[in-house]
């Protein structure tokens, strides 16, 4: 396998999983963050103790604060920021003035854009013109891949031959990815589970059992799928890695930031509390309003995204949110 040089974008967990894979993949890899105080702590003790103790972080991984050398320096540049800083980020790079037609942007990013709705390489190409763009996805949660536990992804590109490479480049023994061609339904597919996940996590707050959270996994599918769809995405991507695939592993493991939130709004917390006590992003408090105004704006019946939006923004309880679910017309599956 060549030799690449990979920039990571974000210092948290994911971004820092991914340099360590990257790594031991034998690549040269630079890690770039807004927050340069963190960098130095990083390249100091050479470990994210914030979020992923106990992890190594090897010594050949390069911490850069400027974010001019850091996009010259990578073939391939992977977006681990948040939603919500996503198109700052892409702002910072485009005043550089940067040559990037022969680089490959990667976004690991599940979210979107909370004002315009959009998609995060649709705001890449916004900010940066005609640069070649990808997706990779899946259910991966960070510690449990630093762990080298075994996980699987896909990466989806227009570019069938860049999607190869990338599936070269970051595969290794304990982590398999497959290639797509559906950009939009794998981009869709983290952000609208997250959605489901808070209502799974709601559901484990309150005691519900196994029984309400497996009819929250299947009935949360068919609503990702139905939305995916109107926005021009292939329906068999939501049965895979990107869709089921991401939607079990972030309802079902304790470590999904997103159940969490919904566990703790069960136990009567704010919203505003949780996401102020929380060093991560939850994306799925960040992103829930947005996939609220797409399911409207694209007419898609979506009973648990309405439910989600009303307890999260609506103060409604979540008792009262079931019972308007449990009381709609009934029909066939």
């Amino acid at each position: 396998m060549k030799k690449t040089k990979i920039t990571i974008l974000g210092d948290g967990a994911w971004g820092t999983t991914l340099a360590i894979l990257l790594s031991k993949n034998g690549h040269e890899v630079m890690v770039w963050s807004v927050f340069g105080n963190h960098l130095d702590i990083l390249n100091k003790q050479r470990e994210n103790k914030k979020y992923l103790k106990g992890i190594k972080i090897p010594e050949n991984i390069v911490f850069e604060k400027d974010i001019k050398k850091a996009i010259e320096f990578g073939e391939y540049i992977v977006f681990s920021i948040p939603s919500k800083f996503f198109r700052s980020v892409s702002k910072l790079i485009k005043k550089e003035k940067i040559s990037l037609n022969k680089k490959v942007f990667i976004t690991v990013t599940k979210g979107l854009e909370q004002d315009s709705l959009k998609r995060m390489t649709e705001v890449l190409k916004e900010e940066l013109g005609n640069i070649k763009t990808c997706v990779l996805s899946g259910p991966t949660i960070a510690i449990e891949v630093a762990r080298e536990l075994p996980a699987l992804l896909v990466i989806a590109c227009k570019n069938k031959k860049i999607a190869k490479d990338i599936q070269e480049r970051f595969s290794n023994n304990y982590f398999r990815v497959y290639t797509s061609t559906d950009v939009v339904g794998v981009e869709l597919g983290g952000p609208l589970k997250n959605i489901i996940a808070v209502v799974a996590g709601i559901s484990d707050g309150l005691g519900f059992g196994s029984n309400a959270k497996a009819a929250i996994l299947s009935r949360g599918i068919v609503e990702i799928q139905r939305l995916g769809e109107k926005m021009g995405a292939k329906r068999k991507t939501f049965y895979g890695l990107a869709g089921l695939g991401d939607l079990s592993t972030t309802c079902i493991s304790p470590e999904s930031r997103n159940r969490k939130l919904g566990e703790r709004i069960a136990k009567g917390e704010k919203l505003k509390d949780i996401v102020n006590s929380t060093d991560s992003i939850i994306e799925g408090a960040t992103t829930a309003e947005a996939v609220y105004r797409l399911s409207k704006k694209y007419k898609v019946d979506m009973p648990i995204v309405d439910a989600v939006y009303n307890i999260l923004y609506k103060n409604m309880k979540p008792e009262n949110a079931l019972k308007i679910m449990m009381k709609r017309e009934k029909k066939s599956e």
